[in-house]
């Protein structure tokens, strides 16, 4: 089969397109003709090398993965050959007590596509059946693969960690960004008031579309002004964060007294300052949130039916294009979600 492989880390220029071997599944597997791969900032992390991390080589990347089923293994019921399915990007025991508790993104061996198995850069990917969802026939496929990662993701952030509540004012960071754009739609869903940032008016006017009621250009404003106008000297009581240093100390002091900031990523660094005693004295909640379980994503499909949240894609370009893709990515050029289209 083709797929995208590279045998070190580095930049974008040790993403081959070039053959692998065809998959060979097991009981409770399925093989996966892949139609569609979307891609995160998690690929660029992984493909640059993550200390402590070890990545098996040579490696196929891409976690957001559609497509059809073409092979089941013994033991598998819940698909069948000629299936639509999107991928749940998780991968975990099943057995431990995290797992039959349902929350697998504590397993011990949790790992995803693209991370310590191969992903969905390729024309074909295996996975534990339980993985599988299957989807309408009617769904593009790259819009199935828009949805799982950036969708679980913001649902745990926010409705899981952050504990949510209408009424309530969300501040959104990198509002450009896939789990951004999901965010924001399951923000308002949940009756919440928005605000959103972004490095630039163009983007700024499509996460206004998405529903944010109002925005900052992190690039030209403080953040943490901005949000006290926009709140009367308050605060938000959530601040859903994810690029790290270079909004941390914003992000904390966009908080009102008691409220709780809920981080998922660290994109433009990993060192956070923060004043105990500001912590203390405002009784604020600092709470790390990484993806979310499999029966996360139902509650986000639902709201996907609804058409209360919808996948924003960027950019379809064609599996060779995959360095293209990830420089899209790093050069933060994208709005929402840069797919592959494999088929």
């Amino acid at each position: 089969m083709k797929a995208i492989l590279y045998n070190e880390h580095g930049g974008p220029e040790v993403l081959k397109y070039t053959d692998a071997p065809k998959p060979a599944i097991g009981a409770k597997e399925v093989l996966v003709r892949v139609r569609a791969c979307a891609l995160n900032h998690l690929d660029l992390w992984i493909r640059k090398g993550i200390p402590g991390q070890k990545t098996p080589m040579p490696h196929i990347p891409g976690s957001d993965i559609a497509g059809e089923v073409v092979e089941i293994g013994a033991g598998v019921t819940n698909v069948a050959v000629g299936d639509h399915v999107m991928l749940q990007p998780g991968i975990s025991c099943g057995m431990c007590d995290k797992c039959l508790a349902g929350a697998d993104n504590f397993c011990r061996t949790y790992t995803l596509f693209g991370q310590g198995e191969d992903g969905g850069c390729a024309e074909f990917v295996k996975s534990p059946a339980v993985n599988c969802v299957p989807i309408s026939k009617e769904i593009p496929f790259e819009e199935a693969a828009a949805f799982p990662l950036v969708s679980i993701t913001a649902w745990h952030m926010l409705m899981t960690r952050a504990q949510l509540r209408a009424a309530e004012t969300v501040l959104v960071l990198g509002a450009g960004s896939g789990v951004g754009t999901a965010a924001i739609q399951i923000a308002k869903a949940a009756g919440a008031r928005v605000i959103a940032t972004a490095g630039n008016d163009a983007k700024l006017a499509k996460a206004r579309e998405l529903g944010a009621d109002e925005v900052i250009n992190h690039s030209t404003q403080k953040i943490a002004d901005e949000v006290k106008k926009f709140t009367a000297r308050r605060g938000a009581q959530v601040v859903f964060e994810h690029t790290g240093e270079a909004t941390w100390d914003d992000s904390i002091r966009s908080l009102e007294p008691g409220g709780r900031l809920v981080t998922c990523g660290a994109t433009t660094g990993f060192n956070g300052a923060l004043d105990i005693r500001y912590l203390f004295t405002r009784q604020l909640s600092v709470l790390g949130s990484f993806m979310g379980s499999k029966a996360e994503l139902f509650p986000a499909l639902e709201l996907y039916k609804r058409g209360k949240l919808k996948p924003v894609i960027d950019i379809v370009l064609p599996l060779e294009k995959c360095r293209e893709a990830h420089e899209r990515l790093e050069h933060r050029e994208q709005f929402g979600k840069v797919v592959l289209r494999v088929a």
